[in-house]
C-alpha cells in the first residue's frame, strides 16, 4: 500500500479513470460487434452505417486516450477490410 499522500491520491485517480474508461471500451466493443454482425448478414446499407458508427467511436476513444491510436487504427482497418469484401 502507498505511504505518500500523493501516491494515495494517484491510486484514487487511477481507479476512477479505469472505471470511466471501461464503459467507453465496452461501448466500442459493442459497436464493433454490431458492425461485424451487419457485415455478416450481407445487408450493405446497414453494414456501411454500423461500420461508420463504430469507426467514429474508435476515433473518439483514441483521441481521448482510452485506447492507443494504433489499436484503434488496427480495429478500424479490420472492419473496413471486411466491409470491402462485402462490397465486392
Amino acid at each position: 500500500m502507498a505511504n505518500h499522500k500523493s501516491a494515495i491520491k494517484r491510486i484514487r485517480q487511477n481507479e476512477k479513470r479505469r472505471l470511466h474508461n471501461r464503459s467507453y471500451r465496452n461501448r466500442a466493443r459493442t459497436l464493433v460487434k454490431k458492425a461485424r454482425v451487419a457485415i455478416e448478414s450481407g445487408n450493405l446499407e446497414e453494414a456501411r452505417e454500423a461500420t461508420h458508427i463504430a469507426v467514429r467511436d474508435l476515433d473518439k476513444l483514441a483521441s481521448r486516450g482510452v485506447v492507443h491510436k494504433r489499436n484503434a487504427a488496427r480495429r478500424k482497418s479490420r472492419l473496413m477490410r471486411q466491409l470491402a469484401q462485402l462490397e465486392k
